[in-house]
Formats: C-alpha cells, sequence, structure tokens
C-alpha cells in the first residue's frame, strides 16, 4: 500500500479536481487492477479497496484468498422477514469487510426471482419488489452505518444468465418501475447506498451501464442518488456513452475504455466534454474522500487481510442459518427427533458430508471452518441415538474438490503452485514464485505474479492420498490448457483438443474424466501443468471449440475427484439402511456447480439419482425426512410420499449446526418462504420466456411475477410464497386500525401461541386494489412484522405499517406514481393463502408523484 499523509481527508474536492491533469482524470474512472481504485500519490489521493459479497467478504483474490466468515445466501437471509436481524447481518459484514482491507462490498443484490432458475437467484432476497427492497434497506442501513459502502446490484433487470452481457430485457414500463426497479427505489428511499452497481444486459436496447435514463433520470434526477456508479466486472461496453450516462468507475483494471488515447480522442471529437469528466472525477473523489474519513485505519492501513473467528462470531452465523431454515412439510409430527421416537437415525444423501455452504460464482468464498450436516448431526444428536451413513448417490455436476485429500511435497496440507515464464525457445524458466493453496480450485483472473511473460506456465504439484482401495475419478476443468499426470503417467490431456463447456462463466472447458485405482493409505503423486493459452484452431471444428472462443477474461483450473460408484449398488445399500432404522433424513440439493453466476439451471429437476433416491427411501421409512440445500426453488416428485421437507437454502459456515439445531428441536423452525416454489417448469411465471431469444429476454407476464403469476391465474403451487411451519401454532386473535391519515396507516394485531413451546411468527399484509378499469395482482405483499420467542399460552402484539406506496401503481400515460381514490381491501395472514383476517379501508383522495 502506497505511504502517504491524510491531507486527502480534509482536502477541497473542486480544488484537487482543477490540480489534476487530464491524464490523472482518465485513471480516477478506471482502476489499476481488480479490487482497487486508482490513488494518484502526486496529490495523495489514495486507493480504496472493495471486495465481493454479499454472503461474506472473500478479499482482493481469487487465487490465495484469505478464509472468511460464509453467511447464509439471499433468499435464507429474506427467509426470516427479520428486518433487525438483517441490519445486524449488515453490521457484521461491515467488520469482515474492513478485516479485508476493504470500504466497499459489492452487496447486496437485490434482483428479482423471476424464475428460480436463474443462475444467480440465491444472491437475490426474493420474488417480491417489496420484500427484496425491505431487505436491501436493512442490510445497505447495517453495512454503512460502520462506514463501509454498499455497491447494490445489479442496476437493473440481471434476472438470468443467458446471453447476460448482451440481451435486452424487454418489459413494459410498468414492469420496470413496480417490479424491477421497486427493491433499488425502496433501498434508495429507506438506507440510501453510496454506490450502485449497473447490470451487464439492456433495458430499452441500452446497455444499462450506458443508460441516461436509469443513470441520470432516475437514479440520480428521480430518486436523489449522490453517491458514485460503478461497472459491473467488464460491463462497461465503450467510451463517450457511459461516461456521459453518468457511469463514474469502470470496473476492473486494467482499463479497456478508459485510457488516456481513447477518452483524449473523445475530447477533440466533443463526443464527451471536459466539464462532464469533471463531474465524473469529482464524483469519484467524493466518494474516496468519504471512505478514507470514515475508516482511515482501513484506507492508510497496512493493507493485508485477516480473518476473524471468535466463539460469539459462530455464535451468530449459528443462530443466522436456523432462523433462515423453513419447515416446508411435518406429516405425523415426524419432527422434532425425540429420543422416545427415534433410536436408529440413517443419514444419506449426497450433501451430507459435503461442504455445500454457498452458490457459485463471484459469492463464493474460502471458509475459514465448515460444519457439514453429517458433522453437525453428529454432534448435536442426543447421546443414545445410533446415527448410520449412505451416500446413496452422486448428484455433483463437476467432481468434488480434493483439497482435503492432498498434501504438499513437503508434507503441507494442499498442493503447491509454481509459475513459470517462457523462454523464446519455449522451454520454461527457473520458477518465478511459489505458493501453497489449499483449494483445488484454481481461478488466475485477479492475480499472477509480477515478471511473467505474456505466456506461462503454472505447476501444480501435491501428494494424494485416499482411505479406500477404489477405483477413483478424477477430472479437470480448464479455461486455458492443461494436462494431469499421476506418478508420471498422462492421465487426462485437456490441452491438445478441448471442448467448451460453462465452466469459469462460460471461458472454459468441460470436465474431462479419468478413472484411476487407488490403494488405502497409499500415497501418488499429482502434477497438472497449465499454461494461459489455448491450443491452435482446428481447421475442421467449424468454430466449435474453447481455441476459437471470444479472448477469455478468465483463466483458471479445477481439479476434482471420488470414488466411482455403482449407482444402483449405492441406492440399494441406503434403502437397506433406512429399512433397519427409526428414521431417515436425507441431505442433498444443488451445488455450487448448479447454481452460479454464468449459466442458468437447465431444469427444476432434482440433479442425478436424487429423486428415484428419496421415493424408495420413503417407500420403505415412512419417517422419511428430506433437507434441500439450494438457493431456490426445485420440483418435488416425491412431496407426498416423505413425511418432512426442511428448505436449507445455502447456510454457510454453520450448515450443519442450523440443520442439527432444527432436526433435533433446539431451535423451532420460524423462516417463511421468500418466493413460490411451483410444482413444474411450465408453473412459472416466466415459462416460456427464461432464455434470451435474438438477443432478447421477454417479461411476457410483466407485473405478474410469482405469487402474483398463482393467484391471477388460480395455479396451485408447491409450496406458496410466505409459507412456513412450525414447532408450535399460533392463533389470530384481533386486528385493530389505531391510525389511519390518508394513506398512512397503522394496524395492531394480537395473536396467542396456543402450541406447547416457544416460537416465532410472521405477520404478513397484502392489499387488493379496487378494480378502476386497470389491472393489478389479486394480492401484493405491502407489510409484515415478526413477533420473536413467545412463550406457550402468550399473546404478542404485532405492529404493521402502510404507507401511500402501499397503495401505489405505475401510470404509464402520465409516467408517474398514481394512487386511486377507492376502497382496498387489506389481507392479514401467515401467507399469501393463509389469511386470518380481512378489512376494507378507504382512500379519498387521488394522489399522483414523481420522485420519493
Amino acid at each position: 500500500m502506497i505511504s502517504m499523509s491524510r491531507s486527502f481527508i480534509v482536502a477541497n474536492i473542486n480544488d484537487l479536481v482543477s490540480k489534476l491533469q487530464t491524464e490523472e482524470k482518465i485513471a480516477l474512472l478506471s482502476a489499476p487492477n481488480w479490487w482497487n481504485t486508482t490513488p494518484i500519490p502526486r496529490l495523495e489521493i489514495p486507493s480504496i479497496r472493495c471486495s465481493d459479497g454479499p454472503n461474506g467478504v472473500r478479499g482482493s483474490s481469487h487465487f490465495a484468498s484469505t478464509p472468511a466468515q460464509c453467511l447464509p445466501c439471499a433468499t435464507s437471509l429474506a427467509s426470516t422477514f427479520d428486518v433487525n436481524l438483517i441490519r445486524k447481518v449488515g453490521e457484521f459484514l461491515a467488520a469482515e469487510t474492513k478485516i479485508k482491507s476493504s470500504v466497499i462490498l459489492l452487496a447486496p443484490t437485490c434482483n428479482i426471482q423471476r424464475s428460480p432458475l436463474g443462475g444467480r437467484a440465491f444472491e437475490s432476497f426474493s420474488e417480491d419488489p417489496y420484500l427484496s427492497g425491505i431487505m436491501a434497506s436493512a442490510y445497505v442501513n447495517g453495512l454503512q452505518s460502520q462506514g463501509v459502502s454498499a455497491a447494490i446490484k445489479h442496476f437493473v433487470g440481471n434476472d438470468q444468465e443467458h446471453e447476460r452481457t448482451a440481451a435486452d430485457s424487454v418489459m413494459s414500463d410498468r414492469a420496470l418501475r413496480e417490479v424491477y426497479l421497486y427493491p433499488f427505489m425502496l433501498a434508495q428511499k429507506l438506507a440510501k447506498p453510496w454506490a450502485f452497481m449497473t447490470s451487464y444486459g439492456r433495458i430499452h436496447g441500452v446497455h444499462c451501464s450506458e443508460s441516461p435514463e436509469l443513470l441520470q433520470d432516475i437514479l440520480r434526477d428521480e430518486w436523489g442518488f449522490k453517491g458514485i456508479v460503478v461497472s459491473d466486472w467488464y460491463g462497461t461496453y465503450g467510451v463517450d456513452q457511459p461516461i456521459n450516462a453518468g457511469l463514474d468507475l469502470e470496473m476492473p483494471g486494467p482499463t479497456r475504455w478508459r485510457t488516456p488515447t481513447l477518452v483524449n480522442h473523445m475530447l477533440t471529437a466533443q463526443k464527451l466534454s471536459p466539464s462532464t469528466l469533471d463531474e465524473r472525477v469529482r464524483n469519484i473523489l467524493a466518494y474516496i474522500q468519504q471512505q478514507a474519513r470514515l475508516n482511515p485505519e482501513v484506507v492508510y492501513g497496512d493493507g493485508k487481510e485477516r480473518t476473524r473467528d471468535t466463539p460469539e462470531i459462530r455464535k451468530f452465523c449459528r443462530a443466522l442459518a436456523t432462523q433462515g431454515v423453513v419447515l416446508l412439510q411435518n406429516r405425523n409430527m415426524v419432527l422434532p427427533l425425540l429420543p422416545n421416537r427415534v433410536h436408529k437415525l440413517a443419514i444419506v444423501g449426497p450433501n451430507a458430508k459435503g461442504s455445500v455452504i454457498s452458490g457459485g460464482g463471484s459469492a463464493a468464498l474460502k471458509a475459514s471452518y465448515i460444519v457439514t450436516p453429517y458433522e453437525g448431526i453428529q454432534e448435536g444428536a442426543f447421546e443414545e441415538l445410533q446415527i448410520s451413513y449412505a451416500i446413496g448417490c452422486y448428484a455433483h455436476k463437476y467432481l468434488p474438490t480434493l483439497e482435503n485429500h492432498l498434501k504438499t511435497p513437503t508434507g503441507e496440507p494442499g498442493w503447491l503452485a509454481t509459475f513459470y515464464s517462457h523462454t523464446k525457445d519455449g522451454k520454461l524458466s527457473p520458477p518465478i514464485a511459489k505458493f501453497v493453496l489449499n483449494d483445488t480450485r484454481v481461478k488466475l483472473n485477479d492475480f499472477i505474479p509480477e515478471g511473467l511473460t505474456e505466456d506461462w506456465t503454472l505447476k501444480m504439484t501435491g501428494q494424494l492420498t485416499v482411505d479406500k482401495t477404489v477405483p477413483f475419478e478424477l477430472g479437470l476443468t480448464v479455461a486455458g490448457r492443461a494436462k494431469l499426470w499421476i506418478d508420471g503417467e498422462l492421465t487426462i490431456d485437456n490441452w491438445t483438443k478441448q471442448t467448451p463447456g460453462d465452466f469459469f462463466y462460460g471461458q472454459g472447458t468441460i470436465e474431462e474424466k479419468a478413472i484411476v485405482e487407488l490403494e488405502a493409505n497409499k500415497t501418488v503423486n499429482v502434477l497438472v501443468e497449465y499454461t494461459n493459452s489455448y491450443p491452435p484452431p482446428d481447421k475442421n471444428d467449424k468454430g466449435n471449440t474453447v481455441s476459437n472462443a471470444q479472448p477469455a477474461l478468465m483463466r483458471g483450473l479445477r481439479l476434482g475427484g471420488c470414488e466411482k460408484i455403482n449407482a444402483d449398488a449405492a441406492i440399494a445399500d441406503a434403502v437397506e439402511l433406512a429399512e433397519t432404522s427409526d428414521a431417515v433424513v436425507f441431505i442433498g440439493g444443488l451445488t455450487p456447480e448448479w447454481e452460479s453466476e454464468g449459466f442458468d439451471r437447465p431444469s427444476l429437476e432434482l440433479p442425478g439419482m436424487q429423486a428415484e433416491l428419496i421415493t424408495k427411501l420413503a417407500a420403505v421409512n415412512p419417517n422419511t425426512i428430506v433437507c434441500i440445500q439450494a438457493g431456490s426453488a426445485i420440483s418435488m416428485p416425491w412431496k407426498d410420499d416423505v413425511a418432512g421437507i426442511l428448505q436449507t437454502w445455502y447456510s454457510g459456515n454453520e450448515v450443519g449446526n442450523a440443520i442439527a439445531d432444527v432436526l433435533f428441536g433446539k431451535a423451532n423452525p420460524c423462516g417463511r418462504l421468500p418466493l413460490t416454489f411451483p410444482k413444474r417448469l411450465e408453473d412459472i411465471a416466466a415459462y416460456p420466456n427464461l432464455l434470451s431469444e435474438h438477443g432478447k429476454i421477454h417479461y411476457r407476464e410483466d407485473i405478474m411475477v410469482g405469487y402474483k403469476h398463482h393467484m391471477k391465474h388460480k395455479i396451485e403451487p408447491l409450496f406458496c410464497f410466505g409459507h412456513g411451519l412450525s414447532y408450535t401454532t399460533f392463533k389470530f386473535l384481533d386486528c385493530v386500525i389505531i391510525r389511519q391519515a390518508g394513506t398512512d396507516i397503522e394496524l395492531s394485531i394480537q395473536l396467542q401461541n396456543t402450541g406447547s413451546v416457544a416460537g416465532s411468527e410472521v405477520l404478513q399484509l397484502y392489499v387488493a386494489y379496487p378494480d378502476k378499469g386497470i389491472t393489478h395482482p389479486p394480492l401484493q405483499l405491502k407489510s409484515f412484522a415478526k413477533v420473536h420467542d413467545v412463550a406457550a399460552g402468550e399473546i404478542a402484539i404485532a405492529k404493521l405499517e402502510l404507507d401511500k406506496w402501499s397503495f401505489s401503481y405505475w401510470d404509464e400515460e402520465k409516467n408517474q406514481w398514481k394512487v386511486d381514490a377507492g376502497h382496498y381491501a387489506l389481507h392479514i395472514g401467515f401467507s399469501c393463502e393463509d389469511i386470518v383476517c380481512q378489512s376494507m379501508i378507504e382512500l379519498e383522495t387521488t394522489l399522483s408523484w414523481t420522485g420519493l
């Protein structure tokens, strides 16, 4: 980190702008690397660092990440329906950000879960714009209360991954306003994020990063935004258009567009004015100054990245993960598992011993520790419980990573990375740099050591040991090219000829596989040789190989492997175990390879033979409980066969303890679904418009997203929005409107815990609009409240509030918000389908407005 004085903190921004040379101004609008802004040492302007979120803070390296706490994914957070808790999440992540020497978190993601198949659905809170906006606001308020800037994303319409950098999201202005812009608008109204990140795609045919309508007219003029607008990584597509539109910062660096040559050319051609350039620079300087002023110990610190880990932190993460678990089904009160009912428990499933803590892509990070479901259940079980395990089936997309089975040649955990330059005659130089990595996913997009030639080689070496004699399947996936040797024998060639795949955001290959025979506890030597270049084009491949792809922005490799099992025999073993057990807990779902940035899921189905296995387990054991790890909805053809279903999402480091706490009744589940679970693909509101067609994504469902679509068209869901069970029961007692002043309304609701144990409940208020010749959803969530830890028999009071936004819609004819005078029905309940109270209110005056 550059050493400089702190005079910049009190400097006058206009004075600084006047002292900057044109080349320095241009440099400030881009970055020198993946994570930092550009410093100007001459004027003591420091660099500030950002880091990826939203479910943790990875730090400034994919290659050699500093371990971090991994929190539950956004759908899990939204399932809590707990604004105060999500604010605490923001505060927690602010501390995580600072410990990584960063002052900007690229989060939260508050795009709409238009379809559960969206690759980044797990990063977004909900299908509902109100719930999304309230959760995002709480997150931002918590983060920024500690001086760390949110960079709320992706503004706007990044709701799927297919052709995400090119596709035009074709939607009505009403859908844009009421659904997709709405959570961003709420966040700006209630929390005022200090940065907005643009999405990759287009709205109204214009890329969002160069849209004056979005960045100037709506965000700055209408909503009063005062911070900076930053592009998504490689989401800048021109020189003058983004600058003129209001994009302050191009990321990442080194810049592709904001070079002195290109920007000066735009200035000379008068496509870009000096005053506009100064305006962008002024925004950047004010933002850097604000963050330096709030966090001088970070901005002027040593730049090192560290890990926090205390008993208090673990307790918070555990409670947070538990609060998000949704009990979807509990036939015959199979849960919680109690000593008087269960003596032998079978744990089955591909994720039981896996480290499934997050979705994939930029949200993934290296966790400081992981409690697997198997470990958590073993630790949390009552003493006399006998636990047995069978995997039952595999469900991976790529073979599991191997870091837990590898040691370096000197005996350290992990494997050794050694970089080499290429000499003029094509040979390797002496080693340039060496690193020990404890991950067999090696990403090289944001780091390579200094001193390498344009083409270079990386050798990964380690010693592989497994605990039983098995046929072992290995898989090598690359963005670049590589070969794998086992004990000096070439085992996989992903170098000579390659097949394109979706690895590394679609810029890599498929996983090439091979089977080797490994003996128990006998070490074999592993060598992967990787180079950053592609193989030469094959004249007969008709443009289909990786070598003929566009120049890649990403580089990396992935080595995976596991025992090669007989699928039918594995299922038979699990079923046999289930027959002799009192209860079965199946733990499966998706993984970061199935649900990730860069591609969308192909279907709602569980991968592999999970559905078949669950059905067979339930056929021999009526006490089968299914725990699903996924960031969004999956299909459940076995729903009526099993006794219990838990939606555990991606729960972070503490996943195993959270699942165990709910299974054994140490925690009473209180999560509620923030999205609709459809029965089948065809029931998704966005169906069949799930992919980009000729560069356009047609949002033909318009404003009827999620539960609004199901209710409007009377389509029965698998599980409805807001649904969630408990180990206790609540009875609605009374609802009183205690205040009404125009559209400002406050209600008081009385609930009683009529069960035998303490529990929490979520009250949800939906508004039905009057029929004024305008199409509206049948119900719209407009308020919610949670009562906490209500003892058996006790009465709790929940307060619900409404305002003008609770009754508004976008008037496309007049291009403004409108509330019609008339009678509105207030529906209060425990889900969008479980309504326990209805009342009518009258609004006597029609209102119209723009802005917040």
